[in-house]
């Protein structure tokens, strides 16, 4: 690792060393922090015998599923509100009194209508990845080239075949930045479904470990949870370099 790349390091690296010394002068007691030393210790612990394991499994399934079920419907009413400007303005008014609703105060509904487990926490990160795909889509089908659109009029081209071989490919840099977007709010969303109300997973994990006085194990779930968006962001972000190479940065401008 070379210099440059270590800075962004020594930060946070020398706070961890700061608080360690000072719970271990203090003698630190509490039932919400404990020294970093522990927090690794629980974590090791937690992987040993595989149950932060088994809540991951269950975390990744619901945060995976509820993005995929909701990038599917976000793009598919993002591209059709990008190229309908009849659509668009019909459905402005609905979009924007239902997107600011936040997805956790549908806790309820769903619990009622689908009870504990994966289809209600499913449900509700769906609906949280809807927006960010259909707002960002949205900008991004409107603003691919007129000219490919003459193109694809002039060559006669069913609604279809234009939406796959003109719009989509042409739009697709930006898409990603919306599903990149997308992936994060679904592994929050997720893990707060499981803290508030879902017996399962991570979130459900953090819960056990705060009943059980275990801040050590609470946090080391806390630190888990975090390694684990820190790499979805970073694979999502190598694979949009590898497929999309500078086109990528102009989608992140978005």
């Amino acid at each position: 690792m070379t210099l440059d790349r270590a800075k962004p390091l020594m930060l946070p690296i020398g706070a961890l060393l700061a608080f360690e010394g000072w719970a271990r002068a203090t003698h630190l007691q509490s039932d919400s922090l404990a020294p970093p030393s522990e927090i690794v210790a629980a974590l090791a612990g937690a992987l040993a015998d595989h149950s932060i394991l088994a809540a991951t499994r269950d975390t990744l399934f619901a945060t995976f599923a509820g993005l995929a079920i909701g990038s599917f419907i976000g793009l598919a009413l993002g591209i059709a509100f990008g190229i309908s400007d009849t659509l668009d303005r019909l459905m402005e008014v609905t979009v924007e009194a239902v997107r600011p609703v936040p997805s956790i105060a549908l806790l309820p509904i769903a619990l009622i209508a689908l009870g504990f487990g994966y289809r209600m926490e499913i449900v509700i990160v769906a609906f949280a990845c809807i927006w960010p795909i259909l707002i960002l889509s949205r900008a991004a089908v409107r603003s691919v080239e007129p000219r490919l659109m003459e193109v694809s009029r002039v060559l006669r081209l069913p609604a279809a075949q234009r939406v796959l071989k003109i719009i989509i490919p042409a739009a697709l840099p930006r898409i990603f930045v919306a599903f990149r977007l997308s992936a994060g709010i679904a592994l929050i969303v997720a893990v707060t479904v499981e803290i508030a109300i879902n017996p399962l997973g991570l979130g459900a994990g953090i819960m056990l470990a705060q009943q059980a006085l275990r801040p050590d194990l609470m946090l080391a779930y806390l630190v888990w949870i975090g390694a684990i968006g820190y790499a979805l962001n970073m694979l999502l972000t190598v694979a949009q370099r590898r497929l999309f190479g500078r086109a990528a940065l102009s989608g992140d401008s978005l």
